[in-house]
Parts: C-alpha cells; sequence; structure tokens
C-alpha cells in the first residue's frame, strides 16, 4: 500500500484533533514493531508530533511490558488485545501500581468487554479501540475518548475528522445500506492511500471514486457509531498479526503427501484467532497431526503456524470447484459446540 508523506501527516494531525485533552506531558510505550503502519503512526509519529518520550520494548512479552510499565511510569498505552490480556495474566499484578497510565488504545481485533472493564479498573484510565487498514495509514474510526467521553464500548467508534464512510450492499459494492443494517464499509479521506505499488488492477478494484473497498462487513448505528461484524475477506488475525491463509495452503501444496488444504481462523482464548488447517491427502498416504504442523517450521514465521489440522477425505465445494471456507467455519464451530 502506497502511503504518502500527506497521508501520514495528515494522519497524525487527525489522531491530535481527536485527543484535544492530551498534552505534550507523556511517556508513550513503544511495544508495537514500528515497521508496522500501526505502531508507526500510533506510538511513533504521534509521540513525535506531540514530543513524547517513548520507550522502546524490543521484545513485548507480558513479563517486560509490566517491567517497563511498572518502571518507566507509562502514561500512553496503544497496544494490541493479546498484551493486554498478557499483561493481566501476569503473577502477582493485583501487587503492581499502573495507576500512571491515563490514556490506552487498543486496535488490530477485537478486545473482549472483561479485559476493557479490567485493566480500567487496575489502571484508572481508559481503553478506546478504533478501527484502520494498513490502506489507510491506518487509523478511520476511534471511540471518543476522555473524563465524561460518550465512549461505546464493543463499537470501534464514530468516523475520526475529515473520513467520510459508507456502507453500502456487499452484492454491487454501490447501493447504501439504511442505518443499522449491515454492508461493506467503504472509506474515503486524506488518510487513504494512493494505490497498491504496481499493481494497477488491484488498486482498482479497491479504490472506486476515491471511495476504498475495506472488505469488511460492518453497520452504523443512529448515532453515527460503526461496528464490524465480519470480514469479506478470509484474514486471519492472530495476535495483531495479520494471516493470509492462501500463504499456508501454498507451504502446504508443496508437501508431497497433500492433494489439497484449506486454512481457516478458529477462536484462540489470547490470541482472538489462531490458524487451523483442513488436508486431504493424497491416495494411500497417511499422516498425523504433529508431522504437519512440524512440517511448516521452516517454512512460515512462527505466528503463522497452525495449532490444530484436520484431515478431510474431501472439503466442501461450490460448483466451480472454489472450497467454500464458510462452511469450513461453520462445521468447525459446530464441532466446538457453539
Amino acid at each position: 500500500a502506497v502511503l504518502t508523506h500527506g497521508n501520514l501527516s495528515r494522519q497524525v494531525q487527525q489522531g491530535a484533533a481527536w485527543f484535544p485533552h492530551i498534552d505534550e506531558n507523556n511517556v508513550a510505550i513503544g511495544a508495537l514493531p514500528f515497521f508496522h503502519v500501526f505502531g508507526m503512526t500510533s506510538v511513533m509519529n504521534i509521540s513525535l508530533f506531540f514530543g513524547w518520550t517513548i520507550v522502546l520494548v524490543p521484545k513485548p512479552q507480558p513479563p517486560q511490558l509490566v517491567d517497563i510499565l511498572k518502571k518507566y511510569k507509562i502514561t500512553f498505552a496503544a497496544l494490541v488485545p493479546t498484551m493486554y490480556i498478557g499483561i493481566l495474566q501476569q503473577p502477582g499484578i493485583e501487587k503492581i501500581d499502573l495507576s500512571s497510565i491515563e490514556n490506552m488504545f487498543s486496535g488490530s481485533a477485537p478486545l473482549p468487554v472483561e479485559v476493557i472493564k479490567e485493566f480500567e479498573t487496575r489502571t484508572g484510565g481508559i481503553i478506546v479501540e478504533g478501527y484502520g487498514l494498513t490502506e489507510t495509514s491506518p487509523m478511520t474510526h476511534i471511540n471518543p475518548c476522555g473524563e465524561g467521553s460518550l465512549r461505546k464500548v464493543g463499537s470501534i467508534g464514530p468516523p475520526i475528522s475529515d473520513t467520510l464512510c459508507r456502507i453500502v450492499d456487499i452484492n454491487d459494492g454501490k447501493t447504501d445500506m439504511p442505518v443499522g443494517e449491515s454492508g461493506e464499509l467503504l472509506i474515503k479521506g486524506p488518510q487513504v492511500m494512493r494505490g497498491y505499488l504496481n499493481r494497477p488492477e488491484a488498486t482498482a478494484e479497491a479504490l472506486t471514486d476515491g471511495w476504498l473497498h475495506t472488505g469488511d462487513i460492518g453497520k452504523m448505528d443512529e448515532d453515527g457509531y460503526f461496528y464490524i461484524i465480519d470480514r469479506k475477506k478470509d484474514l486471519v488475525i492472530s495476535g495483531g498479526y495479520n494471516i493470509y491463509p492462501r500463504d499456508i495452503e501454498e507451504v502446504y501444496f508443496e508437501h508431497p503427501k497433500v492433494v489439497e488444504a484449506s486454512a481457516i481462523g478458529i477462536p484462540h482464548p489470547s490470541r482472538g484467532e489462531t490458524v487451523k488447517v483442513y488436508i486431504v491427502l493424497k491416495e494411500g498416504e497417511t499422516a498425523t497431526e504433529e508431522e504437519m504442523i512440524a512440517y511448516c517450521a521452516d517454512k512460515l514465521a512462527k505466528y503463522k503456524w497452525p495449532t490444530e489440522i484436520e484431515f478431510r477425505k474431501e472439503l466442501p465445494k461450490t460448483n466451480v470447484g472454489k472450497v467454500l471456507k464458510k462452511d469450513l467455519r461453520a462445521q468447525d464451530k459446530q464441532q466446538r459446540g457453539k
């Protein structure tokens, strides 16, 4: 995604306008990677704009995060849900003073309501959830923040300054849906990318008259707050990282015993989602779940490793041969009794 200097500059100004109660006297925790647009904007660029101190955390595991929060009296934290959950699960956390934290931001995946409540109780601060994409620098929606704010827990908030949004029919991509009804979320604003690098067809598909098709299904309530219901695309978000199922499937397609493979996201208690792979073996072949999980160890980043493998004789498909991932997800949900 090609983001211009103008995109990134306007994005920081949007953030500053959204948080007027925040001044230059803050210490931010730098736990998000700055090579990712979330960390680059919400930690690095925002901190530079305000003149904050940033405390960098090279290995942001829960024990290190707790130590940094305690030692440097962090006042601003932008983290992903797994980090908030990991901090609360640390032994002795109830004895640690976290009251220096005033403002917290969570993105990349939904944050459980019970986690929000417990973290706010322990810190006295406020967590606001938002929404964004790499293509939008990334923020497009943020819940109101600050004392007496009209935050709606569970929503991604209203659009931020100078940002226009539409909910359109998921089939035609044009017809605006009534308030409260779901459809694809479209976004227009100064933070929207120029396009995809050297991919004119993908750019034309994503951008229509300046409107970015997010590929996410959402709805808007009567107060102008937005909610993400489902992903139109099959993206899996695990611990704040985006995982494309096709990357995993292509690895298994190279396995000499495998004839078909399909990856989906399944619920995980701390990471939000993890990967499950359905595999069809070649006739006469046998394999174990452990063998298949170990196979990808040197071929994929660890956060992409599947945690479950299910062997099938065949995969559900459309009449043109496309694997029906929605059926696999429904079957997995039924197996889990949910």
